[in-house]
């Protein structure tokens, strides 16, 4: 299913052995490094990698990023079964920068992990921002920037999931006058006004408010920052949304923003 794995399946059992190998072998490994090693460290230390790789040009155009997600769930809904990738290796190659070609603002939900859904891609491929009931904060927006401008990462999906327990809450404060304690009420108050538009059209008032929940996030990420609305202007980013159906696993891409 990995988009890098190894050319035979392992199984449940040989790869919790090989977990075990590797909690092993750090456990050998001395904690503190030696004088040499931190100095050779400290010499090389420079601006950070992500800077020194800032200017090269996407691998992938947005359409193409688009198609490669699209080709990946569909890879996890006909064989959802784990396989190892060779992370050693790739953790290497990304040691000198990151160059993700997708953004995914998305969940905290413990069933929705993007690397899987779309298709087991591997370290250095998705630049992941999550947070309850996918809302686009200052913290997320910001992130979404940083990953279409300075990593030049040509797709950006606003993903909500069916039977989302952050917009659920939502709904329940406007269908039901429900408090929510604590911070969760502050959490959910920009899914309010989507939540507020949706009651009364449809009869699956939380799932269609999931559905205009991640709408309503792919547009605001072009309304509210000029940096991501540029980029799609010269066509170089693409926003969409999209709703990840936790039982069937299938991904539903909406539209573009």
């Amino acid at each position: 299913m990995c988009l890098d794995c190894l050319p035979t399946r392992l199984s449940r059992r040989n790869i919790m052995k090989f977990a075990g190998l590797g909690l092993a072998a750090a456990a050998s490994m001395p904690i503190i490094a030696s004088a040499s090693e931190t100095k050779h460290a400290a010499q090389h230390e420079e601006k950070p990698a992500d800077q020194h790789h800032a200017a090269a040009a996407p691998a992938l155009s947005p359409n193409e990023a688009l198609e490669r997600l699209k080709e990946g769930n569909s890879r996890f809904i006909k064989d959802a079964n784990a396989c190892a990738a060779n992370l050693a290796g790739r953790r290497e190659e990304l040691a000198g920068g990151q160059h993700p070609w997708a953004i995914i603002l998305t969940c905290s939900d413990s069933r929705v992990t993007p690397e899987l859904v779309f298709g087991g891609v591997t370290l250095g491929e998705l630049f992941v921002i999550r947070n309850a009931g996918n809302v686009l904060d200052t913290g997320a927006l910001g992130t979404i920037e940083y990953g279409a401008e300075h990593l030049h990462a040509p797709l950006v999906v606003v993903m909500g999931h069916k039977k989302c327990g952050a917009v659920a809450a939502a709904c329940d404060v406007v269908q039901k006058g429900t408090q929510l304690e604590g911070s969760i009420g502050k959490m959910v108050q920009p899914i309010l006004p989507v939540a507020l538009n949706t009651l009364f059209k449809s009869p699956d008032f939380v799932n269609e408010t999931v559905a205009n929940n991640a709408i309503s996030g792919a547009h605001r990420i072009t309304e509210e920052s000029h940096i991501v609305a540029h980029l799609v202007e010269q066509g170089t980013v693409k926003v969409v949304s999209a709703v990840y159906d936790i039982e069937s696993g299938k991904v539903d891409f909406l539209d573009a923003a």
